[in-house]
């Protein structure tokens, strides 16, 4: 089942998300139904509050950036397979160059910006069946991991740029809340005006 995008100015988008247990109610549905929603949505990675759960989840298919001719063979096929569920995250590590790439954000649409991340995180979490793994990762996938953390963190890539570019997007912000704006997905609106 699509479920609704959770748009920006929605409080649960700066809730830090709580540990689940495996009896998380529904947990499998609800993998399930991200999934649907990221892929309906085109977008690489999905975090669950973006669809009204604070709690720390958030899942990354970066297959779409496979498709990039710039990128090597071994690249390429990595980042087609990379689809994992992350549950109960936490970022050990970040190191490396720092490196400037476009992010966007699917309770954001419309509004792409700069945003500079380290290259390379050792990351602890449990996959579905509540496994636990710690992972390196680096690059394209290590950004995506990065953006979903964020979201169970409570941030945005937004929080993440100058005041002044900030400044220049409050309106475009605020029209997002108000459902001011055209998407091709299902999203929910925190400010918009009843009809």
């Amino acid at each position: 089942m699509k479920l609704p995008i959770i748009a920006y100015g929605d409080s649960v988008l700066r809730k830090v998300g709580e540990n689940i247990t495996p009896d998380y109610p529904n947990l499998s549905k609800l993998i399930e139904d991200m999934k649907e929603t990221m892929h309906n949505a085109f977008g690489v990675g999905l975090a669950a509050p973006q669809v009204g759960k604070a709690i720390r989840l958030f899942i990354v298919d970066t297959a779409p950036f496979a498709e990039d001719e710039k990128l090597d063979e071994a690249t390429q096929d990595f980042l087609k397979h990379f689809n994992k569920i992350f549950i109960n995250a936490q970022i050990l590590n970040e190191t490396g160059a720092e490196w400037t790439f476009n992010e966007g954000c699917l309770s954001i649409p419309d509004i792409r910006e700069d945003v500079v991340r380290q290259d390379t995180i050792t990351i602890k979490y449990q996959d579905e069946n509540f496994k636990e793994h710690t992972e390196t990762l680096t690059g394209l996938v290590a950004r995506v991991v990065q953006h979903e953390y964020d979201h169970i963190e409570g941030i945005l890539f937004t929080d993440k740029i100058s005041s002044l570019k900030k400044r220049l997007l409050k309106k475009k912000l605020d029209n997002i809340s108000k459902g001011k704006i055209d998407v091709d997905y299902k999203m929910r609106f925190p400010n918009q005006k009843r009809k």
